[in-house]
């Protein structure tokens, strides 16, 4: 089933209530999507959930908005801003050329406040007490990368990348080659393979078991 993640949920809250309206305990999603982000959130159940693997490892697409010359300590909106740098030397094709560096294969280290795992425990939860761990450098591939500038300091960006991509840390990391910061202000997913969020269903039309069954049911066709 494609759900189209409300604002502030997390992936799990999407996956909970689904799990109570159907009544089915073995649902799971297929690629996390933080509470910030909107858009594509595949979900399996029951016999589907075999197939949660092979979707996760399909290229993805994002759309959303980066703020320039400043900073947070989640990357996005989820913490306040720490910090503010200049701005007046980012020209167009200074920041085309930055852009540019980051198509291709990748390196970078997840955001503290990720899902990622440490000695059991999300790392996120560690980030909410104050508490600063050690994250692996990750590999990941960006298809296409596009920015635009027009209501600078906002920058409108198109990705599509590689299973294992965090576009905040793709905020951060641009805000450093800018010799300045960002951080990531909006995020929609819009597809996952051939998943699209056109095609994708509001939790607010899932009401009843019979809608479960029914959104299910066209997924599975």
């Amino acid at each position: 089933m494609i759900i189209n993640k409300p604002l502030t949920w997390t992936s799990f809250d999407v996956v909970k209530r689904l799990r109570n309206i159907s009544r089915i305990k073995k649902i799971g999603h297929a690629g996390t999507l933080d509470p910030l982000a909107t858009g594509v959130l595949i979900v399996c159940y029951g016999k589907y959930t075999k197939k949660i693997e092979g979707i996760q490892t399909q290229k993805k697409g994002y759309k959303g908005t980066f703020e320039l010359g400043k900073t947070t300590p989640s990357f996005d909106l989820e913490t306040e801003v720490d910090g503010t740098f200049p701005i007046e030397h980012i020209t167009p094709d200074f920041l085309e050329e930055k852009v540019a560096a980051f198509r291709g294969d990748i390196k970078q280290v997840p955001p503290q406040h990720s899902a990622v795992k440490v000695n059991g425990v999300r790392a996120y939860e560690h980030a909410r007490k104050g508490e600063v761990v050690q994250l692996k450098i990750r590999e990941a591939h960006i298809y296409t990368y596009d920015i635009d500038a027009s209501s600078f300091p906002t920058v409108g960006f198109t990705i599509e990348c590689s299973k294992g991509t965090y576009i905040r840390s793709l905020a951060r990391d641009l805000g450093v080659a800018l010799d300045s910061g960002a951080y990531m202000s909006s995020l929609v997913r819009t597809f996952i393979g051939d998943y699209k969020v056109e095609d994708a269903v509001d939790m607010e039309d899932i009401k009843e078991t019979e809608d479960f069954f029914k959104y299910a049911q066209q997924f599975s066709q």
